[in-house]
């Protein structure tokens, strides 16, 4: 894994699923992406792990 600064999952579709509280384009909360800039590297890793369990959670009961 890389040593480097994580990058945000953001990809500009930034809308809160009211059912999920994800939003639909990154899969973060409102409170992962409101604190994103101030999370320490092994947090923002930590989020991104659950950024990547939520969207195939999501494709797995779209049946994808």
């Amino acid at each position: 894994m890389s040593t480097g600064e994580p990058l945000s999952p953001c990809i500009a579709v930034c809308v809160l699923d009211p059912a999920s509280g994800f939003c639909r384009g990154c899969f973060r909360t409102i409170g992962e992406i409101a604190h994103w800039a101030s999370f320490a590297s092994e947090e923002k890793r930590r989020v991104l792990a659950e950024v990547a369990r939520r969207r195939q959670e999501k494709a797995h009961a779209a049946g994808g």
